[in-house]
């Protein structure tokens, strides 16, 4: 009988929620980000707002443009 074993790397990014905890996102599952609007109703520092594959969100500290660059450093360090 021959088993098979197979490894999925999965490669998190480390952001920030607003209340300074740790929050790690895998970026595969992330569709869209966007700021959030003056009638949003998020934690005061929510900078970021992430929407997953899930039909869930998160809000983090760091900008968009930060969480942007962190989607594209991640994404160029991934293995194919």
């Amino acid at each position: 009988m021959i088993k098979a074993v197979v490894f999925v790397a999965v490669h998190f990014i480390q952001l920030t929620g607003p209340d300074g905890q740790r929050i790690e996102i895998n970026p595969e599952e992330i569709v869209s980000i966007r700021e959030p609007r003056s009638t949003d109703h998020f934690a005061p520092g929510t900078k970021c707002i992430l929407f997953t594959s899930d039909s869930k969100y998160s809000v983090v500290q760091e900008t968009c443009e930060a969480v942007d660059e962190a989607l594209k450093a991640n994404h160029n360090g991934a293995p194919p």
